[in-house]
């Protein structure tokens, strides 16, 4: 297998199969997500192919979009790869990447562990957070047609993954129940200190919100 060529494909792959997805959800994000992972990467010892197909790959068929089916993105991913003539043993690490990097309500125990899986789903997470983040987090409100903030609508913090993945709560308690708790859940010290940062810029972010939305700034 070349390296180079498969990542070429790969990239070509998933713009094809995300060139009509929803903006927080298309390419760009998969190239946020890739090139934070190479960021982290360089300062921890892993395989970086598995690394940056896990992070090309980890939102090829996200289940949010496909019904809340989550074997579709692995299986996908997987036909390709093999399509590919990629060795078995990469594949089997690329796929429990995707099977494991999602949030899922932050109460699921987690049940696989690699330091690869730990870069991809730190660099997913970044991108989850700060002046992205919260870009992403009301563009996606809007495709689903939610309201921006209720007061009278208080987030909650103990979801089941199911009612996690059901909720049709406002954008704003999305910050409380996922993207404020995100800093603490990373696994590396760069992904660490680039959340700090991140999560630093949500707070200011959201005390103007506040403050505008009662009339006092």
């Amino acid at each position: 297998m070349n390296n180079a060529d498969i990542i070429s494909k790969t990239i070509t792959f998933v713009k094809e199969k995300l060139k009509n997805a929803e903006g927080g959800h298309d390419w760009f994000h998969i190239e946020r997500v890739y090139k934070n992972a190479l960021l982290i990467a360089s300062d921890e010892v892993c395989d970086e192919t598995v690394v940056k197909l896990g992070a090309l790959l980890h939102d090829i068929a996200d289940s949010k979009f496909n019904d809340g089916d989550e074997v579709v993105g692995p299986k996908t991913a997987r036909v390709f790869l093999e399509s590919e003539g990629v060795e078995e043993e990469i594949i089997n690490r690329v796929i429990k990447i995707i099977e494991n990097i999602s949030y899922k309500g932050g109460n699921v125990k987690k049940d696989f562990s690699s330091i690869e899986l730990d870069i991809v789903q730190d660099a997913d997470r970044l991108d989850a957070i700060g002046a992205i983040g919260i870009a992403r987090a009301f563009n996606y409100g809007g495709f689903k047609n939610r309201a921006m903030y209720d007061p009278k609508i208080a987030p909650n913090l103990k979801m089941t993954r199911e009612e996690y993945k059901n909720s049709t709560a406002p954008t704003f308690n999305h910050f409380y129940e996922k993207l404020l708790l995100l800093k603490d859940k990373m696994n590396t010290a760069t992904g660490k200190q680039i959340a700090l940062e991140r999560h630093r810029y949500m707070e200011t972010f959201m005390a103007q919100f506040y403050a505008e939305w009662d009339g006092e700034k």
